[in-house]
């Protein structure tokens, strides 16, 4: 413990290095940690703390909501709004943006996250996870509009999750590199564990939603179709497939030893009108630019995602994400 960093004392020590730096962001962090402190909590108790199983409801994206999203979503809400370090939150599972509440300081920040990624994998004791972005808020606004919140990716000012899994790890970006932090859960810490965390530019092991084939575009489909071929094929080497159906356990495998994920438009997607599957704000943006810190790539399979201007903050786009050569490669497919 003496030779360890805490997650506190490493945001500290990268504000130092930030001329006129108020600590406002730092405080910040650590609320959102606190936030995943208790998730994490309500994950590791499930049936015994009667969070298992369906609330009954739907989100604003339609979708049946699990009791573990709505006490998630409460909790992001709940730590965060009361400190005065943001001036409005957007969640994946409210039609609206959040507002501070009644009385509470105003803060520069706002923060977007998805509170509980992978949610259908909790009655199966799979790993699930929180997803977060922070942008700037205008400055002189009070009470921030969706519309101050549509800002590319690029303008993000740290992205991260939390994953909860066999022990729960933050991982973060300031734009200075990728670390992650474990949860000591004897003293309530998140430790640095994980120190400059990078992606292989090479792989051989792709995540996709195989039941989704005969819906793929062509590009897609001949990507899929070489890696399948194995050393038989044009790649002349075998890969290996893996689909856990959250994105927090797909991308932290990709962190750990590589690979790529992918989540293409398609022609099911088209048929409903929708854009793609995974939502801009909530999660392709943060996980994009963890992604490109560490080394890798991500795009739509047509244009680098934090290049993307937002339209409305529930926007849906493809991803293809990981390891760069194998983006690149599926991205030239596209183009060809």
């Amino acid at each position: 413990m003496l030779d360890s960093k805490t997650l506190t004392q490493f945001i500290i020590e990268e504000q130092r290095k930030i001329s006129g730096a108020t600590g406002e962001f730092t405080l910040l962090v650590n609320d959102i940690a606190t936030s995943c402190k208790a998730i994490s909590d309500g994950v590791n108790h499930g049936a015994l703390a009667d969070v298992l199983g369906s609330a009954e409801s739907e989100n604003v994206q339609g979708e049946t909501q699990k009791k573990m999203d709505i006490l998630s979503n409460d909790i992001m809400l709940h730590v965060n709004g009361h400190n005065g370090h943001v001036a409005a939150m957007a969640s994946e599972e409210l039609e609206e943006i959040s507002a501070v509440p009644q009385g509470a300081k105003h803060g520069k920040y706002l923060l977007v996250f998805d509170p509980l990624d992978g949610s259908s994998n909790m009655d199966i004791n799979v790993s699930v996870g929180t997803i977060f972005s922070v942008l700037r808020a205008p400055e002189g606004i009070e009470e921030p509009t969706e519309a101050d919140f549509l800002q590319p990716g690029t303008q993000q000012v740290c992205a991260g999750y939390a994953l909860y899994g066999p022990c729960t790890i933050m991982v973060l970006t300031t734009g200075n590199g990728v670390n992650g932090f474990t949860l000591d859960q004897d003293i309530g810490e998140f430790i640095l564990t994980h120190p400059n965390m990078t992606i292989p530019e090479d792989t051989q092991e792709f995540a996709i939603n195989m039941s989704n084939q005969r819906f793929w575009e062509a590009p897609i489909k001949r990507y899929i179709d070489e890696c399948v071929a194995g050393k038989e094929g044009p790649r002349g080497k075998d890969f290996n497939m893996r689909w856990v159906a959250s994105m927090v356990a797909e991308v932290h495998r990709i962190l750990t030893r590589g690979g790529i994920f992918m989540y293409p438009i398609d022609s099911k997607l088209k048929s409903k009108g929708q854009g793609g599957k995974l939502r801009l704000m909530y999660e392709a943006n943060p996980m994009s630019m963890i992604v490109e810190q560490a080394g890798g790539a991500s795009t739509t399979g047509r244009e680098r995602i934090l290049d993307i201007q937002p339209q409305e903050i529930h926007q849906r786009v493809p991803v293809v994400l990981g390891s760069k050569n194998e983006v690149e490669r599926v991205t030239g497919y596209h183009q060809q």
